[in-house]
Order: structure tokens, then C-alpha cells, then sequence
């Protein structure tokens, strides 16, 4: 068919699961040509080209695996594809999203999505989400607008999506925005659209990204953990604070020291809403965490936290351009 051209790049994942004999537990047994052999409909929505670029589950994904896949999916653009969707476990779904959409420099649209049951189950969605993710990346209206996600026949942003649920089909969500589009009927609807891109990084191959830690407060607990936080280990850090930036005094002094020794976030444990930074003026209080020198994720909850403070360690990013790119992150 004359049409745009998809490069559907399978991973692995639930979607690629499927349990040998009923009854049985899944395996991940599907390459990327079983899901388009089993969707004959793609072939009435692009060309699809497919390839099977790793089959593993997603808490087995990394860095080095998403600059390969940005790369690739670069390579895709210069031969041609209009668009491309990555298939994948959705366990750290919206992390690689968040990759994705800050390494890959082509705009043709990106499309991440997956499954929430196997194949084997009633109700599987895997095909579904795959074939509403070939229609969003072959839309002409997905294009400049950055990584998307498709699940569910909801269209969100990268930047803001999460796994809300561990097993519902409706597991994701963006709760700052909401979904920005949907599909119904085959139809591609995007009506609310980011004012500008979000910053891309281009870091150079070969460049091992630095690890940084992750860190969630919870009542009662030591300050030993972030204490035991190494600069030999870690190139930075990120703390999930109470409520809006709040710690505990115990762990406040720790906080200090570690900011001393590496970058350091400070985010919402709640995952959303944006942290304060001249609303408190207590012990623990947002403005002692500013004092100490650690940095407001802003509007990024943890997870995506760590994903940006290691890329601007990655590119050499210095303590106020690293305050400054949190910022523009919730604009």
C-alpha cells in the first residue's frame, strides 16, 4: 500500500507474552513479525517494518539500551519511516519514554506502548495498544510533539505519564495534565499539544551515563541510607521528600552533607504537584533544604527526577544549569 511508513521496534514485555499451553505462565516467546502477522489490520493504517531490536523485560532495560534504541530509531527516520512505536513491558514504560523523548532528535513521531495482559489472557490488550500506537505514529498530528505513550486508547506525554496500577489496563495516566489525545474509530484526535519541545541531549557514544541514587523518606526511618550514599557509586541524587519538600531534622543534616558531595534533587514522594520553595519556614522546611544547597525537581516526581539529573551529569551540566533545565521541565 502507498502510505506512511511505521518501524515497529519490539523489545519485549507482556506484549511479546504468551503461555505455551493454557494454563500456563507466560513466556516471552513473540518476536516483533508475530504481533504484525497477528494484526492483519496494521496493513490498512502504514508499511509497517518490523524488527525485533531486543526481547527482554523492561527492568532489565537501561541507559545504554535507550541510547542505542534513540540511535536506531534515528536510523529509522533516515530510511525512511514516517513514524516509529517501540513495543516493551510497561514495568519501567514511562521511564524509557522519558529517555526517548529527551535523546532522540528526529521529529517524526515516537510511540511508546505495551500490554497489561498476555496474550494468553481474555481480554488482551497488547494488540489493541499496538494497533491505536500505529495509528497515532502514522498521524501526521503526532509529529514535533515529542515521545508519546499510547495505552489504552489514551494518547499522554512522556513527560508527565505514569504506571499508576499494577495490573489494570487503565494503569496509565498523567495526573498534572491528563491524556493529551485518544483515538476512537481509527480516528487520531491530539488537541492539546506541549508550547515547545522539551530539551534533547546528544550524548556522545561511548559516554557511560552516571548513576544516581533514588531515595524515598518515610516516618520514622534513619538517616543511614543517605549517609551511606558514595561518591565512588553515585555521581548524584535524588531524595523524595514529604508533602511539598519537607524532611524530618534528623535527616535534614544528611541531606546537607549529601549536597555537599553530589548534586542533589529534592522531589514530592507523592508523585505529583510541584514542590515548594518559600511557603514553610520550619526545621525540615523546603527553605532549609535551598539553604543546604539541594535542588527542586520543580514538577518531576522521582523517577523522572533521576532520569534528568543524569543526563545533564552526562553532558557535564554544572549546579545552576541543572536548576535551570528542572525548571523548564514544568513549562
Amino acid at each position: 500500500m502507498s502510505g506512511p511508513v511505521i518501524a515497529i521496534l519490539a523489545l519485549g514485555g507482556t506484549i511479546a507474552a504468551s503461555p505455551a499451553q493454557p494454563g500456563h505462565a507466560a513466556t516471552m516467546d513473540l518476536d516483533a513479525n508475530d504481533l504484525v502477522r497477528a494484526l492483519p489490520a496494521l496493513a490498512t493504517v502504514a508499511e509497517i517494518r518490523a524488527e525485533s531490536f531486543l526481547r527482554i523485560g523492561s527492568a532489565e532495560l537501561s541507559f545504554a539500551a535507550m541510547s542505542a534504541l534513540a540511535a536506531r530509531i534515528q536510523n529509522a527516520a533516515a530510511e525512511g519511516a514516517d513514524g516509529v512505536v517501540v513495543t516493551q513491558g510497561t514495568d519501567t514504560l514511562e521511564e524509557t519514554a522519558f529517555l526517548l523523548d529527551r535523546l532522540v532528535q528526529t521529529d517524526i513521531p515516537v510511540v511508546v506502548t505495551g500490554a497489561m495482559r498476555n496474550a494468553g489472557h481474555p481480554g488482551a490488550d497488547g494488540l489493541a495498544n499496538l494497533l491505536s500506537a500505529v495509528r497515532v505514529a502514522a498521524s501526521p498530528v503526532a509529529r514535533g510533539v515529542g515521545t508519546l505513550v499510547v495505552m489504552n486508547d489514551e494518547v499522554h506525554l512522556a513527560r508527565f505519564v505514569r504506571k499508576g496500577h499494577a495490573t489494570s489496563t487503565a494503569t496509565f495516566d498523567s495526573p498534572q495534565l491528563g491524556a493529551v489525545g485518544w483515538v476512537a474509530e481509527g480516528r487520531v484526535r491530539i488537541p492539546l499539544v506541549p508550547r515547545h519541545r522539551a530539551r534533547r541531549f546528544d550524548v556522545p557514544g561511548g559516554v557511560a551515563f552516571p548513576q544516581v541514587a533514588l531515595v524515598k523518606l518515610s516516618l520514622g526511618d534513619s538517616p543511614r541510607l543517605i549517609e551511606l550514599i558514595d561518591t565512588d557509586t553515585f555521581a548524584g541524587a535524588v531524595v523524595e521528600t514529604y508533602g511539598a519538600g519537607h524532611v524530618s531534622e534528623r535527616a535534614l543534616e544528611a541531606l546537607g552533607n549529601l549536597a555537599d558531595r553530589m548534586p542533589t534533587v529534592f522531589a514530592s514522594r507523592t508523585g505529583v504537584g510541584e514542590v515548594h520553595t518559600a511557603t514553610c519556614d520550619f526545621g525540615g522546611s523546603e527553605l532549609r533544604l535551598l539553604e543546604r544547597g539541594l535542588i527542586p525537581s520543580v514538577a518531576l516526581d522521582g523517577l523522572k527526577a533521576r532520569l534528568l539529573l543524569a543526563l545533564l551529569l552526562a553532558v557535564g551540566a554544572g549546579q545552576q544549569e541543572i536548576r535551570a533545565e528542572f525548571e523548564a521541565a514544568a513549562e
